[in-house]
Protein backbone atom coordinates (compact mmCIF):
# COMPACT_ATOMS: atom_id res chain seq x y z
CA UNK A 1 0.00 0.00 0.00
CA UNK A 2 1.20 3.63 -1.06
CA UNK A 3 2.54 5.95 2.20
CA UNK A 4 1.13 8.73 0.01
CA UNK A 5 -2.63 9.72 0.98
CA UNK A 6 -5.14 8.37 -1.65
CA UNK A 7 -5.98 11.19 -4.03
CA UNK A 8 -9.26 12.83 -5.23
CA UNK A 9 -10.28 13.64 -8.51
CA UNK A 10 -14.12 14.53 -9.76
CA UNK A 11 -15.83 14.24 -13.20
CA UNK A 12 -16.34 17.97 -14.88
CA UNK A 13 -19.96 17.98 -15.99
CA UNK A 14 -19.15 20.25 -18.97
CA UNK A 15 -21.59 17.79 -20.96
CA UNK A 16 -25.26 18.15 -20.00
CA UNK A 17 -27.40 15.11 -18.66
CA UNK A 18 -25.19 14.37 -15.53
CA UNK A 19 -23.35 11.67 -15.44
CA UNK A 20 -26.34 8.70 -14.98
CA UNK A 21 -28.36 7.77 -18.06
CA UNK A 22 -31.48 8.43 -15.90
CA UNK A 23 -34.13 10.66 -16.07
CA UNK A 24 -34.00 11.30 -11.54
CA UNK A 25 -33.41 14.99 -10.92
CA UNK A 26 -29.93 15.58 -10.76
CA UNK A 27 -28.87 19.07 -9.88
CA UNK A 28 -25.87 19.62 -12.09
CA UNK A 29 -25.13 21.36 -14.75
CA UNK A 30 -23.02 22.11 -18.05
CA UNK A 31 -22.70 25.56 -18.08
CA UNK A 32 -19.58 27.27 -16.88
CA UNK A 33 -21.33 29.45 -14.16
CA UNK A 34 -21.78 25.92 -12.07
CA UNK A 35 -18.26 24.99 -13.12
CA UNK A 36 -16.56 27.58 -11.88
CA UNK A 37 -18.28 27.52 -8.76
CA UNK A 38 -17.94 23.44 -7.81
CA UNK A 39 -13.96 23.96 -9.18
CA UNK A 40 -13.72 25.74 -6.06
CA UNK A 41 -15.94 23.78 -3.51
CA UNK A 42 -13.86 20.68 -4.89
CA UNK A 43 -10.59 22.57 -3.86
CA UNK A 44 -11.72 23.39 -0.76
CA UNK A 45 -13.16 20.19 0.31
CA UNK A 46 -9.65 18.56 -1.07
CA UNK A 47 -10.55 17.20 -4.08
CA UNK A 48 -6.79 17.41 -6.33
CA UNK A 49 -7.91 17.37 -9.30
CA UNK A 50 -10.37 17.28 -11.92
CA UNK A 51 -11.11 15.59 -15.63
CA UNK A 52 -12.71 17.29 -17.93
CA UNK A 53 -14.88 15.24 -20.54
CA UNK A 54 -14.32 15.44 -23.95
CA UNK A 55 -17.30 14.62 -26.50
CA UNK A 56 -17.63 15.35 -30.33
CA UNK A 57 -21.36 14.55 -30.78
CA UNK A 58 -24.24 15.36 -29.17
CA UNK A 59 -26.16 12.26 -27.77
CA UNK A 60 -27.23 10.00 -25.03
CA UNK A 61 -28.78 12.72 -22.90
CA UNK A 62 -25.65 14.43 -23.95
CA UNK A 63 -26.84 17.17 -25.77
CA UNK A 64 -24.76 20.34 -25.09
CA UNK A 65 -20.55 19.77 -24.62
CA UNK A 66 -17.93 22.55 -23.72
CA UNK A 67 -14.67 21.88 -25.31
CA UNK A 68 -12.09 20.09 -22.87
CA UNK A 69 -9.10 22.53 -23.28
CA UNK A 70 -10.56 25.37 -22.83
CA UNK A 71 -13.20 24.75 -20.59
CA UNK A 72 -10.06 23.53 -18.44
CA UNK A 73 -7.98 26.18 -18.63
CA UNK A 74 -11.39 28.59 -17.65
CA UNK A 75 -11.46 26.29 -14.17
CA UNK A 76 -7.66 26.67 -13.62
CA UNK A 77 -8.14 30.53 -13.79
CA UNK A 78 -11.17 30.44 -11.26
CA UNK A 79 -8.94 28.11 -8.48
CA UNK A 80 -5.56 28.32 -6.95
CA UNK A 81 -4.39 24.49 -6.16
CA UNK A 82 -6.90 22.60 -7.89
CA UNK A 83 -5.05 20.73 -11.29
CA UNK A 84 -7.40 19.83 -14.13
CA UNK A 85 -6.53 17.02 -16.59
CA UNK A 86 -8.11 18.10 -20.18
CA UNK A 87 -9.14 14.49 -21.70
CA UNK A 88 -7.75 14.18 -25.47
CA UNK A 89 -9.10 12.48 -28.30
CA UNK A 90 -6.13 11.76 -30.67
CA UNK A 91 -7.04 11.96 -33.99
CA UNK A 92 -8.96 15.06 -33.95
CA UNK A 93 -5.78 16.63 -31.97
CA UNK A 94 -2.48 16.54 -33.10
CA UNK A 95 0.04 16.17 -30.72
CA UNK A 96 2.21 19.19 -31.79
CA UNK A 97 -1.37 21.32 -31.41
CA UNK A 98 -1.81 19.75 -28.26
CA UNK A 99 1.71 20.12 -27.18
CA UNK A 100 1.56 23.91 -27.68
CA UNK A 101 -2.16 24.47 -26.14
CA UNK A 102 -1.03 22.76 -23.32
CA UNK A 103 2.32 24.06 -22.26
CA UNK A 104 0.80 28.37 -23.15
CA UNK A 105 -2.33 27.08 -20.42
CA UNK A 106 1.15 25.60 -17.87
CA UNK A 107 2.31 29.10 -18.01
CA UNK A 108 -0.93 30.59 -17.54
CA UNK A 109 -1.88 28.75 -14.83
CA UNK A 110 1.16 27.82 -12.87
CA UNK A 111 1.75 24.69 -14.12
CA UNK A 112 -1.53 23.27 -13.04
CA UNK A 113 -3.24 21.50 -16.29
CA UNK A 114 -2.60 18.09 -17.28
CA UNK A 115 -3.96 15.84 -20.38
CA UNK A 116 -5.99 12.31 -19.98
CA UNK A 117 -5.16 10.41 -23.73
CA UNK A 118 -8.24 8.39 -24.66
CA UNK A 119 -8.33 6.15 -27.14
CA UNK A 120 -11.38 6.48 -28.73
CA UNK A 121 -14.55 4.15 -28.90
CA UNK A 122 -17.29 6.20 -30.01
CA UNK A 123 -17.37 5.00 -33.42
CA UNK A 124 -20.52 7.14 -34.79
CA UNK A 125 -18.85 9.74 -33.31
CA UNK A 126 -15.85 9.43 -34.89
CA UNK A 127 -17.61 8.91 -38.25
CA UNK A 128 -20.00 11.90 -38.15
CA UNK A 129 -16.46 13.99 -38.11
CA UNK A 130 -14.84 12.29 -41.22
CA UNK A 131 -12.54 10.67 -38.67
CA UNK A 132 -11.70 7.21 -39.11
CA UNK A 133 -11.99 5.00 -36.24
CA UNK A 134 -9.24 2.10 -36.12
CA UNK A 135 -9.42 -1.16 -34.93
CA UNK A 136 -8.75 -1.67 -31.47
CA UNK A 137 -5.48 -2.25 -30.37
CA UNK A 138 -4.28 0.19 -33.46
CA UNK A 139 -5.77 2.86 -31.68
CA UNK A 140 -3.78 2.35 -28.09
CA UNK A 141 -0.32 2.17 -30.89
CA UNK A 142 -1.25 5.41 -32.04
CA UNK A 143 -2.06 6.96 -28.61
CA UNK A 144 1.40 5.43 -27.37
CA UNK A 145 2.63 7.05 -30.30
CA UNK A 146 0.80 9.96 -29.45
CA UNK A 147 2.22 10.19 -25.50
CA UNK A 148 6.19 9.40 -26.85
CA UNK A 149 5.74 12.67 -29.14
CA UNK A 150 4.08 14.63 -26.29
CA UNK A 151 7.05 13.67 -24.11
CA UNK A 152 9.43 14.58 -26.71
CA UNK A 153 8.20 17.78 -27.60
CA UNK A 154 8.13 19.07 -23.85
CA UNK A 155 11.47 17.64 -23.05
CA UNK A 156 13.98 18.28 -26.13
CA UNK A 157 14.19 20.84 -28.79
CA UNK A 158 14.71 19.66 -32.40
CA UNK A 159 12.83 16.79 -31.81
CA UNK A 160 12.73 14.09 -35.01
CA UNK A 161 10.40 11.39 -34.27
CA UNK A 162 9.35 8.49 -36.96
CA UNK A 163 6.19 6.77 -36.22
CA UNK A 164 3.50 5.07 -37.93
CA UNK A 165 1.29 7.78 -37.08
CA UNK A 166 3.45 10.79 -36.82
CA UNK A 167 6.60 12.73 -37.76
CA UNK A 168 8.50 15.03 -36.69
CA UNK A 169 11.74 16.59 -37.71
CA UNK A 170 13.96 18.61 -35.82
CA UNK A 171 11.36 20.50 -33.91
CA UNK A 172 11.30 22.95 -31.24
CA UNK A 173 8.62 24.06 -29.09
CA UNK A 174 9.40 26.96 -26.90
CA UNK A 175 8.41 28.12 -24.36
CA UNK A 176 7.97 24.83 -22.58
CA UNK A 177 5.96 23.96 -19.84
CA UNK A 178 6.60 24.87 -16.48
CA UNK A 179 6.15 21.32 -14.88
CA UNK A 180 9.37 19.34 -14.60
CA UNK A 181 9.72 16.97 -16.34
CA UNK A 182 6.48 17.39 -17.73
CA UNK A 183 3.15 17.80 -17.51
CA UNK A 184 1.12 14.82 -16.01
CA UNK A 185 -0.30 12.11 -18.49
CA UNK A 186 -3.38 10.21 -17.89
CA UNK A 187 -4.50 7.71 -19.91
CA UNK A 188 -7.93 5.46 -19.52
CA UNK A 189 -8.85 1.83 -20.33
CA UNK A 190 -9.41 -1.73 -18.96
CA UNK A 191 -8.10 -3.84 -21.88
CA UNK A 192 -5.18 -5.94 -22.58
CA UNK A 193 -3.58 -3.19 -25.15
CA UNK A 194 -4.60 -0.33 -22.42
CA UNK A 195 -2.51 -1.65 -19.75
CA UNK A 196 0.40 -2.76 -21.62
CA UNK A 197 0.62 0.72 -23.39
CA UNK A 198 -0.10 2.08 -19.20
CA UNK A 199 2.71 -0.02 -18.36
CA UNK A 200 5.04 1.88 -20.71
CA UNK A 201 3.83 5.19 -21.33
CA UNK A 202 1.56 7.07 -18.91
CA UNK A 203 1.80 8.70 -15.61
CA UNK A 204 -1.32 7.11 -14.70
CA UNK A 205 -4.15 4.47 -15.61
CA UNK A 206 -7.78 4.97 -14.94
CA UNK A 207 -10.01 1.65 -15.10
CA UNK A 208 -13.78 1.08 -14.79
CA UNK A 209 -15.25 0.75 -11.99
CA UNK A 210 -15.06 -2.63 -10.55
CA UNK A 211 -15.33 -5.08 -7.59
CA UNK A 212 -12.44 -4.57 -5.19
CA UNK A 213 -11.02 -8.10 -6.51
CA UNK A 214 -11.11 -7.72 -9.70
CA UNK A 215 -9.42 -3.77 -9.51
CA UNK A 216 -6.64 -6.09 -7.47
CA UNK A 217 -6.50 -8.46 -10.57
CA UNK A 218 -5.95 -4.75 -12.96
CA UNK A 219 -3.60 -3.58 -10.58
CA UNK A 220 -1.63 -6.27 -9.89
CA UNK A 221 -1.11 -7.06 -13.68
CA UNK A 222 -0.02 -3.78 -14.53
CA UNK A 223 2.36 -2.91 -11.94
CA UNK A 224 4.23 -6.59 -13.06
CA UNK A 225 4.50 -5.39 -16.47
CA UNK A 226 5.25 -2.20 -15.12
CA UNK A 227 8.05 -3.38 -13.37
CA UNK A 228 9.53 -5.55 -16.02
CA UNK A 229 9.72 -2.38 -17.97
CA UNK A 230 11.31 -0.32 -15.32
CA UNK A 231 8.32 2.20 -15.47
CA UNK A 232 6.35 3.13 -12.93
CA UNK A 233 2.45 4.10 -13.09
CA UNK A 234 -0.14 5.35 -10.61
CA UNK A 235 -3.94 3.97 -10.75
CA UNK A 236 -7.41 6.10 -10.65
CA UNK A 237 -10.75 3.91 -10.22
CA UNK A 238 -13.63 5.29 -11.52
CA UNK A 239 -16.88 5.77 -8.60
CA UNK A 240 -19.90 7.00 -8.67
CA UNK A 241 -20.44 8.14 -4.89
CA UNK A 242 -23.78 8.20 -3.29
CA UNK A 243 -22.91 9.33 0.28
CA UNK A 244 -26.05 9.93 2.59
CA UNK A 245 -26.27 9.93 6.45
CA UNK A 246 -27.71 6.45 6.11
CA UNK A 247 -27.25 3.92 4.14
CA UNK A 248 -30.64 3.19 3.42
CA UNK A 249 -31.36 6.78 2.68
CA UNK A 250 -27.69 5.94 0.13
CA UNK A 251 -29.34 2.41 -1.39
CA UNK A 252 -33.19 4.15 -2.54
CA UNK A 253 -30.71 7.06 -4.07
CA UNK A 254 -29.26 4.78 -5.91
CA UNK A 255 -32.57 2.70 -6.52
CA UNK A 256 -34.18 5.49 -7.56
CA UNK A 257 -31.42 6.27 -10.08
CA UNK A 258 -31.98 2.70 -11.56
CA UNK A 259 -35.92 2.95 -11.78
CA UNK A 260 -36.11 6.37 -13.54
CA UNK A 261 -33.42 5.34 -16.06
CA UNK A 262 -34.12 5.73 -19.83
CA UNK A 263 -34.19 2.02 -21.45
CA UNK A 264 -33.66 3.70 -24.69
CA UNK A 265 -30.52 5.80 -24.35
CA UNK A 266 -28.78 2.98 -22.03
CA UNK A 267 -29.55 0.53 -25.05
CA UNK A 268 -28.04 3.01 -27.62
CA UNK A 269 -25.11 3.49 -25.23
CA UNK A 270 -24.56 0.37 -24.58
CA UNK A 271 -24.67 -1.01 -27.95
CA UNK A 272 -21.81 1.28 -28.97
CA UNK A 273 -19.80 0.69 -25.68
CA UNK A 274 -19.76 -3.60 -25.84
CA UNK A 275 -18.60 -3.31 -29.59
CA UNK A 276 -15.71 -1.23 -27.65
CA UNK A 277 -15.07 -3.59 -24.95
CA UNK A 278 -15.55 -6.51 -27.38
CA UNK A 279 -13.15 -5.14 -30.14
CA UNK A 280 -10.16 -6.13 -28.21
CA UNK A 281 -8.68 -8.95 -29.03
CA UNK A 282 -9.28 -10.84 -25.79
CA UNK A 283 -12.71 -9.45 -25.44
CA UNK A 284 -12.32 -8.00 -22.08
CA UNK A 285 -12.28 -4.11 -22.54
CA UNK A 286 -14.34 -1.34 -20.91
CA UNK A 287 -17.93 -2.55 -20.38
CA UNK A 288 -17.53 -6.01 -21.99
CA UNK A 289 -19.27 -7.25 -19.41
CA UNK A 290 -21.31 -4.23 -18.19
CA UNK A 291 -25.16 -5.12 -17.45
CA UNK A 292 -28.04 -2.53 -18.07
CA UNK A 293 -27.92 -1.76 -13.99
CA UNK A 294 -23.75 -0.82 -15.01
CA UNK A 295 -24.63 1.02 -18.22
CA UNK A 296 -26.99 3.73 -16.58
CA UNK A 297 -23.80 5.10 -14.92
CA UNK A 298 -21.24 5.60 -17.73
CA UNK A 299 -18.03 4.42 -16.57
CA UNK A 300 -19.78 1.33 -14.15
CA UNK A 301 -18.91 3.51 -11.29
CA UNK A 302 -21.93 1.85 -9.57
CA UNK A 303 -19.35 -1.46 -9.32
CA UNK A 304 -16.96 0.07 -7.23
CA UNK A 305 -19.57 0.26 -4.09
CA UNK A 306 -18.58 3.78 -2.74
CA UNK A 307 -22.53 3.81 -1.93
CA UNK A 308 -23.46 4.29 1.91
CA UNK A 309 -22.07 6.08 5.02
CA UNK A 310 -19.36 8.53 5.35
CA UNK A 311 -17.75 5.64 7.17
CA UNK A 312 -18.76 2.62 4.68
CA UNK A 313 -17.17 4.57 1.94
CA UNK A 314 -14.35 6.24 3.76
CA UNK A 315 -13.56 2.24 4.94
CA UNK A 316 -13.97 1.38 0.97
CA UNK A 317 -11.51 3.69 0.01
CA UNK A 318 -8.68 2.55 1.84
CA UNK A 319 -9.07 -0.89 1.06
CA UNK A 320 -8.95 0.37 -2.66
CA UNK A 321 -5.88 2.12 -1.66
CA UNK A 322 -4.48 -1.39 0.00
CA UNK A 323 -4.73 -3.44 -3.02
CA UNK A 324 -3.50 -0.25 -5.15
CA UNK A 325 -5.33 2.34 -5.90
CA UNK A 326 -3.42 6.03 -5.84
CA UNK A 327 -6.77 7.97 -6.90
CA UNK A 328 -10.44 7.43 -6.51
CA UNK A 329 -12.30 9.39 -9.99
CA UNK A 330 -15.54 10.62 -8.39
CA UNK A 331 -19.02 11.24 -9.95
CA UNK A 332 -22.09 12.19 -8.21
CA UNK A 333 -25.75 12.95 -8.68
CA UNK A 334 -25.48 16.79 -7.29
CA UNK A 335 -22.57 17.66 -8.01
CA UNK A 336 -22.07 20.91 -5.59
CA UNK A 337 -23.72 19.86 -2.68
CA UNK A 338 -22.09 16.56 -2.54
CA UNK A 339 -18.82 17.57 -3.22
CA UNK A 340 -18.97 19.74 -0.81
CA UNK A 341 -20.68 16.42 1.63
CA UNK A 342 -18.01 14.34 0.75
CA UNK A 343 -15.27 17.00 1.74
CA UNK A 344 -16.92 17.82 4.78
CA UNK A 345 -18.30 14.08 6.08
CA UNK A 346 -16.02 11.08 3.70
CA UNK A 347 -12.56 12.24 3.34
CA UNK A 348 -11.45 13.62 7.24
CA UNK A 349 -12.55 9.87 7.83
CA UNK A 350 -10.01 8.08 4.89
CA UNK A 351 -7.46 10.76 6.34
CA UNK A 352 -7.91 9.30 10.14
CA UNK A 353 -8.17 5.38 8.96
CA UNK A 354 -5.09 6.47 6.37
CA UNK A 355 -3.13 7.17 9.56
CA UNK A 356 -4.20 4.45 11.69
CA UNK A 357 -3.34 1.71 9.38
CA UNK A 358 0.00 3.71 8.80
CA UNK A 359 0.52 3.67 12.58
CA UNK A 360 -0.20 -0.17 12.89
CA UNK A 361 1.55 -0.76 10.04
CA UNK A 362 4.52 0.81 11.58
CA UNK A 363 3.93 -0.95 15.49
CA UNK A 364 3.81 -4.42 13.72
Amino acid sequence: MSQEPIKFAYWVPNVSGGLVVSKIEQRTSWDIDYNRELARIAEKAGFEYALSQIRFTAGYGAEYQHESVAISHALLASTEKLRVIAAILPGPWHPAVLAKQISTISHLTGGRIAVNIVSGWFRSEFTAIGEPLLEHDERYRRSEEFIEVLKGIWTQDDFSYRGDFYRFHNYSLKPKPLQQPRPEIFQGGSSRAARDMASRAADWYFTNGNSLEGIKAEVDDLRAKAAANNHKVKVGVNAFIIARDTEEEARAVLAEILAKADPEAVRAFGHEVRQAGAASPEGEGNWAKSTFEDLVQYNDGFKTNLIGTPQQIAERIVALKAVGVDLILSGFLHFQEEVAYFGEKVLPLVRELETKRTAEKSAA
